[in-house]
C-alpha cells in the first residue's frame, strides 16, 4: 500500500501538447510529467486515486533536457520523466475547462 502523501506528489502536471491530445482521443492514453523516481506502480495508483479511473497500462520514458544558451552563457534544462497512462474501456479523464 502506497501512502496517500506519496500519491499526491507523484504526478507533477499533465502534458497538453498536440501529440498528447491525439493519443488521448485515439487510444485513451494520457500523458503526465511525473517525478523522476516514480515507479509504474506508483503512477498507476496515483492516477487511479486522483481521477477515480481504472488504469490498464503505464509506459514511462526519461526525457533529456535540452541544451540552451542565454546570450554567451551556455546552459542545460533539467531532465524529466514522462508517463503514458492507458485507461481501461469506459473510463475517461477530462483535462481542462470543458
Amino acid at each position: 500500500m502506497i501512502p496517500q502523501t506519496r500519491l499526491m506528489q507523484v504526478l507533477l502536471s499533465p502534458k497538453t501538447t498536440e501529440k498528447a491530445t491525439l493519443q488521448a482521443d485515439k487510444h485513451r492514453q494520457f500523458v503526465f510529467k511525473v517525478v523522476k523516481n516514480a515507479s509504474k506502480d506508483e503512477i498507476k495508483a496515483a492516477v487511479e486515486f486522483l481521477f477515480n479511473v481504472k488504469v490498464q497500462a503505464v509506459q514511462t520514458l526519461n526525457v533529456k533536457g535540452k541544451h540552451k544558451r542565454l546570450g554567451k552563457t551556455p546552459g542545460k534544462r533539467s531532465d524529466w520523466k514522462k508517463a503514458y497512462v492507458c485507461l481501461q474501456e469506459g473510463y475517461d479523464i477530462v483535462l481542462g475547462g470543458q
